[in-house]
């Protein structure tokens, strides 16, 4: 009961009976009986953050890294960090969890919203979140613009200690307005999009990367049951490797498997494992990757897209800038702008500078793309420029490295070539090729679903200073075997020629020395056909490298001193010269040292008027051998020294690994055999490093011999200066 002071006298307020008042207080006479009056109800702290699992299987450090973004004391919590990664990696899941566990610090609420970044009818407004929150602590209405909406809700939360999970955001211009920009809130931004104009406001990123396939397996095998994924391991390792890291994959598949209790994890397995019904088989009621994937393409410009499908249909999973600046038709800055925006919305990885991949699964996604416009001329101009730039580019490199090799014709189909690579000497030249062998490999097998036999053969021939330097042992005899065959179908004897010589070397350096003389046999009559002299002349000196390795000297001398009169006659200095050097090799063979060392010198000599460094090298490496037999140790040592310098500085593994031979073989001759070991060691482990079996089981062998002898202990040597 009180009394009020009104204008018109004083009126006592009184309140009898059952009587309660809450909220607003009405003034009145005299009220009696049971009348209540009730005003709105004091609301809930939100609490609003979405369902998570319990535990996060294999996101400890990632967890542990948002647990560092935090300071120490509660009260100075305010940051925001931007959670970014491919659909269906749980951006969600984690960012959830996390605030989850962090209630303590934000006793005044946990607050979400969901911007629908992706969604059909597009991202959700602003606004639309804003009045979700002020709502949440009981204003409304709610101010009709987004400034005064904005305004608000930094001052609701400017003395409230909350935190924020803002979900899959489109722009930083969507998340911007919804910043409480409180000393005590922490926001959680997750997207497929980097966000990157976030950092202006003092935003932390934490990209989230696909699950390592032990995590991914303890999700399963928590989804399906421990015991089923034990049974059959190999079936649930295919399944993991299928999903790719992703989470959501994960989840989905195993919902597949938990559904089927009677059906093997290998049913589903096989499914998983055909590419183009991957993506349809991980759908569980209407939620698929599929859909994921479709929402992040559908955000992309029609360039952008278009490049996308086409990326999808190249033959390699790692490609280059060089690679979608061609497939575009662009230039290098057009190129990085367009893959900019599929890195943006997480489409494609970055691993390295210039250097980009699709997730598996992306891809899958992206070639399907493709595979809609992959009959268009548009498309098949395209491919054709991939094709045409690494044949353009390999050329390059073999004009530098190999020219007296570069001599046949090439046939382009996209005039003119886009932009192919240059090369200002033999070492860049080799590195390009060492880099792009993978690329190179699968753009040759390519060439058969793309009816290009000419291209297949010539990329082979192109590839030639790689199989010379670099002795790619498997590569070098798949790639003329794919060139024989493409060279036959298209028709060209002098391609096939070609490839019947240059592959005959290729079987001879993997061991395959009947196979290599069949070639040569082959190209040698292919040649007397087509009055080639100098084909005639590499053929007969692969036959004399034939004859060589089974031990036949005489007739290998033979066909060498053939060789060096076609060649001559043909005024092929530098073929004479090898030639010479082979020679050379073969009276080394024989234990004529004195006899080699005039044979080698000249080859050394015209090699160098030639220019030719790599081939010098190799001379100087035998005439090393040559001197240590003749016990001339100091210059034996000295022309060491000089071929391997030469060797590394043009990148030649392989022959560094033989001069090293040539030099434990020299100690040996000197009667050192603790320092003959040393060197075999070092050879031993250079040709382990370039997957020179043959040779390493010969050396590994030799030491083996070695060890059983208790008067040897072999240990590493020093390296050369």
């Amino acid at each position: 009961m009180n009394d009020v002071n009104l204008p018109y006298g004083v009126v006592r307020n009184s309140l009898a009976g059952a009587a309660t008042v809450s909220g607003p207080v009405v003034q009145a006479g005299a009220i009696h009986g049971g009348l209540h009056l009730h005003g709105p109800s004091a609301l809930p702290t939100p609490r609003q953050l979405p369902p998570c699992p319990r535990r996060l299987i294999g996101r400890e450090a990632d967890l542990a890294a948002l647990d560092g973004s935090l300071a120490p004391d509660a009260e100075a919590a305010d940051v925001t960090v931007v959670v970014t990664g491919p659909a269906g990696v749980g951006k969600t899941a984690l960012a959830a969890q996390w605030l989850r566990g962090q209630a303590d610090r934000f006793p005044d609420g946990q607050l979400y919203a969901d911007l629908r970044g992706y969604a059909p009818g597009g991202p959700a407004d602003p606004a639309e979140a804003l009045g979700g929150f002020l709502r949440a602590f009981g204003i409304s209405p709610v101010p009709g613009s987004l400034a005064e909406g904005a305004a608000l809700w930094r001052s609701l939360a400017a003395e409230r200690r909350i935190a924020v999970l803002l979900d899959n955001a489109s722009t930083a211009a969507q998340v911007r307005p919804l910043l409480p920009g409180s000393d005590h809130t922490v926001v959680v931004v997750t997207s497929r999009r980097r966000l990157t104009g976030l950092g202006i406001d003092g935003a932390v990123f934490r990209p989230l990367a696909p699950l390592a396939r032990e995590a991914s397996t303890e999700i399963l095998a928590a989804r399906v049951g421990r015991s089923r994924v034990v049974d059959e391991g190999a079936a649930a390792a295919e399944v993991v490797d299928a999903c790719a890291g992703l989470p959501l994959a994960i989840c989905l598949a195993a919902a597949r498997i938990a559904a089927r209790p009677a059906q093997s994890l290998a049913a589903t397995a096989e499914v998983l494992g055909r590419g183009a019904d991957r993506l349809a088989a991980l759908s569980v009621e209407g939620e698929t990757v599929q859909d994921l994937l479709d929402a992040s393409y559908g955000v992309l410009d029609p360039e952008a897209a278009r490049l996308y499908g086409l990326l999808g249909l190249l033959p390699f999973a790692e490609f280059t800038l060089e690679n979608a600046a061609v497939l575009a038709d662009v230039d290098l800055a057009g190129a990085d702008r367009l893959l900019d925006g599929l890195i943006d919305v997480h489409l494609l990885e970055e691993t390295g500078p210039e250097r980009f991949r699709f997730h598996d699964l992306v891809r899958l996604h992206a070639r399907a793309h493709g595979a809609r416009v992959r009959g268009t001329p548009s498309t098949g101009a395209a491919l054709d420029r991939v094709v045409d730039w690494y044949l353009a580019s390999a050329t390059a490199a073999e004009a530098v490295v190999s020219p007296s090799h570069r001599s046949l014709a090439r046939d382009y189909r996209t005039r003119p070539v886009h932009p192919a690579r240059e090369f200002d000497g033999d070492v860049p030249a080799v590195e390009w090729l060492d880099a792009e062998r993978d690329r190179l490999a699968d753009v040759l097998r390519w060439c058969g679903d793309l009816d290009r036999p000419a291209a297949a053969w010539q990329l082979a021939d192109a590839m030639w200073p790689l199989f010379l330097r670099l002795r790619p042992a498997r590569l070098w005899v798949e790639a003329h075997r794919i060139g024989l065959r493409a060279a036959r179908a298209a028709g060209d004897r002098s391609g096939e020629l070609r490839m019947l010589t240059s592959g005959g070397a290729g079987l001879r350096n993997a061991g395959e020395g009947e196979e290599s003389a069949r070639w040569y046999t082959e190209a040698l009559d292919l040649a007397r056909d087509l009055d080639h002299r100098l084909g005639q002349a590499q053929a007969l000196n692969g036959l004399g490298q034939a004859h060589r390795l089974a031990g036949r000297l005489d007739a290998a001398a033979e066909c060498l001193h053939e060789v060096i009169r076609l060649r001559e006659a043909e005024h092929y200095v530098r073929g004479a010269a090898l030639a010479r050097l082979a020679y050379g090799e073969v009276l080394l063979l024989a234990d004529r040292p004195a006899e080699a060392v005039e044979p080698i010198e000249r080859a050394g000599r015209e090699l160098s008027s030639v220019g030719d460094g790599y081939e010098e090298a190799r001379a100087t490496a035998f005439l090393g051998l040559a001197y240590g037999m003749l016990g001339r140790d100091e210059a034996a040592d000295g022309c060491f020294e000089r071929a391997l310098a030469g060797f590394r500085a043009r990148r030649s593994a392989h022959w560094e690994a033989r001069t090293l031979e040539f030099a434990g073989q020299v100690e040996e001759v000197r009667g050192r055999p603790d320092a003959a070991c040393a060197w075999f060691e070092r050879s031993l482990a250079r040709y382990r490093q370039i997957g020179a079996a043959a040779e390493a089981a010969r050396l590994a062998g030799r030491l083996a011999a070695y060890a059983e002898d208790s008067a040897v202990t072999p240990r590493p040597g020093e390296p050369l200066p």
